[in-house]
């Protein structure tokens, strides 16, 4: 891992004030099934935060709570000091000084760029209103797109005439959900660029939501990852890859194997060599230990049991499938250029960065050990 880069990020904010924080929010849609449950965490001027969980598991709701367009049933969000969601008072969203970014950018199709830019800056006068719109077309690189309609504009286009007309009001917080899943994947990498240099550019306190970990590790200064409701780890993009606090977050944010192991003598046995006991388990504790593709290496050796039975050629990389002699699967990771058939045998060796354990009450069965 990246220690000193996941340090800078968190340094970076160190200092600077919290402008969004969440007391203890919960949020339900019924009575009998509460959408996000004690949901805690802050955002510091200039930070982008990611939410990241898969669909149903309460991101978008907490975003929505954020704008006002969802009331609280406890706890409390705060905005620069004031409370704006409470049980008991809700401030109206357009009080909140919140900017929105939704997947279908919402442009009005009758109005052009300059004028969908400038849609709520209405009561400022008319000259101030030119000298913003004009700002904003600089920023995000549309000068000389201010005349056209949005049907006009590609797919990137749009996204930034959204992403404008949400700026140029100088919102406290800016509020994006999923904003590049619209776009194709070429697009929507060089849009996670831009808009991440724009925002550090206005120094605008961001929160994204999104499905895609690839997405936020490139956007985020911290990751709050949630599952079914509930926050299950908020730390640095490094720090959510490399020392996930669960095992949901463990294999939700990348390719992750669960090795099955047995502490003997102070130490982790697995099938895959002995590694050191992170969480100070007991003796004969069972745990799984998580390996990342990345950390194991291939050896081509003819009297190895292991063998490859898979191999998926990604651009960059060979992503291989091999199988244990218990049945166990585990994945790694090699350059584009290291190509070797189905049924060669391996010799493995792993080289994690960090040992992640977790801990289990019974021995895994291959089957449960990892995601294939």
């Amino acid at each position: 891992m990246d220690a000193d880069h996941s340090q800078s990020r968190t340094h970076r904010f160190a200092q600077t004030a919290s402008i969004l924080e969440l007391r203890s929010v919960s949020c339900a849609y019924d009575a009998n099934r509460p959408a996000v449950c004690d949901i805690s965490f802050s955002a510091r001027e200039g930070e982008i935060l990611c939410l990241l969980g898969p669909s149903g598991c309460g991101k978008t709701t907490v975003l929505r709570a954020i704008a006002g367009l969802e009331p609280v049933q406890a706890g409390q969000i705060v905005l620069s000091g004031q409370v704006v969601s409470s049980p008991l008072e809700t401030l109206p969203t357009e009080a909140r000084r919140v900017g929105m970014v939704f997947q279908e950018y919402a442009l009005f199709p009758h109005l052009r760029v300059a004028d969908n830019i400038a849609f709520g800056l209405r009561h400022l006068p008319k000259t101030e209103r030119t000298s913003r719109v004009q700002d904003m077309l600089r920023l995000t690189g549309l000068e000389g797109f201010d005349h056209r309609y949005p049907h006009e504009l590609s797919g990137g286009q749009q996204q930034r005439v959204a992403l404008a007309r949400a700026l140029v009001q100088s919102p406290v917080v800016l509020l994006l959900d999923e904003p590049f899943s619209n776009l194709d994947p070429d697009m929507a990498s060089r849009m996670r660029q831009e808009v991440h240099a724009l925002l550090r550019q206005m120094n605008t306190t961001t929160i994204m939501v999104t499905h895609d970990h690839d997405e936020a590790f490139a956007m985020a200064d911290r990751i709050a990852v949630l599952n079914q409701g509930v926050l299950e780890q908020m730390d640095s993009p490094e720090m959510i890859y490399h020392l996930p606090a669960t095992r949901f977050v463990a294999d939700f944010v990348g390719q992750a194997d669960f090795i099955p192991g047995q502490i003997q003598r102070g130490i982790v046995h697995t099938e895959l060599g002995e590694f050191p006991n992170t969480i100070n388990g007991s003796e004969g504790d069972h745990v799984a230990v998580m390996i990342r593709p990345d950390d194991v290496h291939l050896l081509p050796n003819k009297s190895a049991a292991p063998q490859i039975v898979a191999r998926q050629f990604r651009g960059s990389e060979n992503l291989y499938t091999v199988q244990l002699p218990s049945g166990q699967i585990v994945h790694s990771s090699e350059s584009s250029t290291s190509v070797y058939q189905e049924g060669t045998s391996v010799e493995l060796r792993v080289s994690a960065t960090h040992t992640v354990l977790f801990q289990t009450e019974h021995p895994l069965a291959p089957s449960d050990t990892g995601r294939n």
